[in-house]
């Protein structure tokens, strides 16, 4: 047995700082070893970018990958670290590739930024070398010659560089000794063999790693002392090379290997397997045994990986072998369809945020590669938005117009994106936007004004009308407020007419109306928004009062019972129609409600006088007789046409006499109804007064007539009543029961009299008495009834 021999297999080293190197365009790069604990600190991304720390959380940053899902590493926004957020595995990321760089993307917004993160990942020595087999089994006959090789399967270690497979050793015996060339390790025979002493050799081959600690793997080889097997296979290429479009379907044949043994027999049979391959490899290829075609067997996908080497393995039937290595370049078919992520939106946005401002930022990632990876975003809908190309396969969306949340408050934004490939794929992606409110409608009236009708004498709080203002902003910016507007109706504060309700915009009376003070009034009311700042609008409110038979007529002539006492001489020549009197009444309503009628209700001789229904005036029905009685008392009703009707009456007394010495008991009369001692009193009181005044009246008059020819009436015009006796806001309307126009009166009354009046009657109508008919005295006919008179004709009145 010869001693064991230790082979160094040639090595290239290399060292990996933990350190960060400064790219173009804005990159950094990060080295440090794989299977680190979460949380661990790979570097500070904030410092090396010269960022604030707290622009890393105004701006929103994060961490992006760059075509895959799974994110490893993360960055802390508070102190710009960036630490491992995941196991990091370099043999399950990269395999046997020597560098294995993972590459990440740090996104900032406002403004958008992108800055390229290289993860250069270091292997550590966590995989043991390892053999395919427990058991290597080998026949060798035993005429081989001093110094033959015999290929051996090298050892596989999923570490990469000096923590691979860095040497071999082989247990002590007496007949090989190990040599190794590259990748090809070969047991040598160092000592003839003779089947005859020792059929059978097992030899322990251990392979070692250069990582520290140390790691080894162990494989044993059990040589088999045959006959002689002179040649082994040979296959026909090293190096077998075949392209593979991606997702091709099972069982497709990918390419044959071929090796030939010039042996016969047993010695020339030739099968084929795969050498040292990962399980991963062996999911998606088989091969034949004795053909050597390798078909697919599985999924083949270029985005996961895109070339496979394989060895592959031919043997005799004695078990000499040779190796060849096949690549397999796997080649990209458009199958995935482009990716779109939302990044970042601003949603609810301001309905006044100006065009072109920024809303949300677009991701759009492709799996595929080449033509098959370029991308085309688009918004299909006519949406007041589009997309902006950014940074490499980022999109802004940003407005294109002025936004209405009245018009439009939601948008559902669909963004498709396609790719270049043959046939394209798309994808979409909707986008939902609200749009959020801002105060700037003011609250509209439906109407441009309102009217409200109420009758006169209405309950205070009975509702007159609704004004309604509809604002068409949400939730506080469109509920409105109704109040009144300061302002004053007939001096006195609106408020203390009308109220309105602040939510529902009711308004009520707040007193009672009375058409006599009033017929109508304006307001206005205001519609006011709860925004900030508020918006308001106004409308006017015309309120009419109408009119309710409330006023009983007014009777102004003759004076009521109980004011004064009024007497009218009838000359006995009057003939039937003539003019005696007139009733002159007035009524404080209107329309209808003040539509007078008289009626004599009440009368000494009721054939005798006939009162006109609508004018008031009183008229011989036929002419005087001398069997008439002279004394004539009538009782007339004035009633309006209201419903119901209301009334008042008054008393007429008539002398029918053309001399009031034929009357011989006056007092009487003014005491029929009513005997006061009181109105006795102030005769006398009168009487002397007038006497004291007698002479100097008497001469003021006789004046007056020298200077007047003829004899002027009291009143020129229609019947003169003093403004004392119509009280305000009364019409004088033709036919209501107001004097008409074409009679004139000259009224002959007693001062200061209560009970004493008399009317003497003079006409200018051609139906009434001549001037030469009415009751013509001188005043000494007077005196002798009712005393002392002045004796001017030209006044005509006189003192009792």
């Amino acid at each position: 047995m010869m001693d064991s021999k230790t082979m160094l297999l040639p090595t290239c080293g290399f060292y990996f700082l933990l350190l960060f190197l400064r790219v173009a365009y804005g990159d950094i790069s990060y080295s440090f070893p794989e299977e680190m604990k979460r949380g661990s600190v790979v570097g500070n991304v904030a410092k090396d970018l010269g960022l604030d720390r707290g622009a890393l959380s105004n701006r929103r940053a994060r961490i992006d990958t760059d075509g895959t899902e799974k994110r490893h590493c993360d960055i802390n926004l508070n102190n710009g670290e960036l630490i491992v957020a995941d196991r990091i595995d370099r043999e399950g990321l990269c395999g046997e590739k020597a560098s294995c760089i993972l590459k990440h993307e740090l996104v900032l917004e406002n403004p958008l930024e992108l800055h390229r993160i290289n993860l250069h990942i270091l292997d550590i020595n966590d995989n043991s070398p390892q053999f395919k087999e427990d058991l290597i089994n080998i026949e060798i006959r035993e005429s081989a010659d001093r110094g033959a090789r015999f290929v051996i399967e090298e050892a596989h270690d999923a570490d990469v560089g000096q923590n691979s497979v860095q040497q071999y050793s082989l247990q002590n015996n007496d007949n090989f000794i190990l040599a190794a060339d590259g990748n090809t390790i070969e047991l040598v025979l160092e000592k003839e063999l003779d089947r005859e002493k020792q059929e059978e050799i097992n030899l322990l081959l251990t392979a070692l790693d250069g990582g520290s600690p140390q790691r080894s793997g162990t494989v044993v080889i059990h040589v088999t002392v045959l006959d002689a097997n002179d040649n082994a296979p040979v296959f026909s290429q090293a190096v077998y090379k075949a392209s593979l479009p991606e997702n091709s379907p099972v069982y497709t044949v990918v390419v044959t290997v071929s090796a030939s043994d010039a042996d016969e027999g047993v010695n020339g049979d030739v099968t084929y397997e795969f050498g040292h391959v990962t399980d991963d490899v062996k999911k998606i290829f088989s091969i034949d045994r004795k053909v050597g075609e390798i078909r697919v067997v599985g999924i083949v996908d270029y985005e996961t990986t895109t070339s496979f080497e394989i060895r592959v393995k031919a043997k005799d039937g004695l078990g000499l072998s040779s190796y060849a290595k096949v690549i397999i370049s796997i080649t990209d078919v458009n199958d995935n369809a482009p990716v779109v992520s939302l990044k970042s939106l601003t949603n609810p946005i301001p309905e006044d945020t100006p065009p072109g401002t920024e809303v949300g930022i677009i991701n759009v990632q492709d799996r595929d590669s080449e033509t098959n990876r370029q991308v085309r975003c688009s918004i299909q809908q006519n949406v007041p938005f589009k997309l902006v190309p950014s940074i490499k396969n980022y999109y802004s969306l940003v407005t294109t117009g002025q936004l209405d949340r009245e018009l439009e408050s939601d948008y559902n934004i669909t963004i498709i994106a396609t790719d270049e490939g043959s046939p394209p794929l798309s994808s979409s992606k909707t986008v939902q936007l609200s749009v959020a409110d801002i105060n700037d409608n003011p609250p509209v009236f439906e109407e441009q004004s309102y009217s409200a009708d109420v009758t006169e004498n209405n309950k205070p709080g009975s509702t007159l009308c609704s004004v309604t203002a509809r604002d068409p902003d949400w939730r506080q910016n469109g509920t409105v407020i109704y109040s009144l507007l300061p302002g004053e109706v007939n001096g006195a504060p609106v408020s203390s007419y009308l109220s309105v309700n602040g939510d529902t915009g009711v308004i009520h009376a707040v007193r009672l109306f009375d058409y006599e003070q009033f017929r109508s009034f304006k307001v206005h009311v205001t519609a006011r928004d709860n925004g900030s700042p508020p918006l308001s609008s106004n409308v006017s409110v015309s309120v009419f009062v109408s009119d309710v038979n409330d006023n009983s007529p007014q009777i102004l002539y003759p004076a009521p019972e109980g004011n004064s006492f009024m007497t009218e001489l009838v000359p006995k020549a009057a003939h039937g129609g003539s003019l005696v009197s007139k009733v002159i009444a007035v009524d404080a309503d209107s329309g209808q409600n003040a539509w007078l009628s008289y009626h004599i209700v009440k009368s000494t001789d009721p054939g005798l006088f006939t009162i006109g229904l609508h004018s008031g005036e009183i008229r011989t029905q036929r002419d005087i007789s001398e069997s008439d009685s002279m004394k004539q008392n009538l009782i007339v009703s004035v009633k309006d046409n209201g419903q119901p009707s209301l009334s008042a009456t008054c008393s007429m007394y008539l002398l029918i006499s053309d001399n009031l010495a034929e009357v011989p008991e006056l007092k009487d009369i003014s005491y029929e109804e009513k005997n006061s001692k009181l109105t006795s009193y102030l005769i006398i009181a009168l009487v002397s007064v007038s006497t004291f005044f007698l002479t100097f009246i008497i001469i003021i008059l006789g004046v007056r007539f020298c200077r007047r020819r003829k004899p002027r009436l009291l009143f020129d015009g229609a019947v003169a009543i003093p403004s004392a006796y119509l009280p305000p806001n009364y019409a004088d309307v033709d036919g209501t029961g107001t004097l008409r126009s074409a009679y004139n009166y000259d009224a002959y009354l007693t001062t200061g009299s209560r009970t004493s009046d008399f009317k003497f009657v003079s006409s200018y109508n051609d139906n009434t008495l001549p001037a030469d008919q009415t009751l013509r005295k001188s005043p000494s006919d007077f005196a002798e009834v009712f005393g002392d008179c002045d004796g001017s004709p030209e006044v005509g009145t006189c003192y009792i």
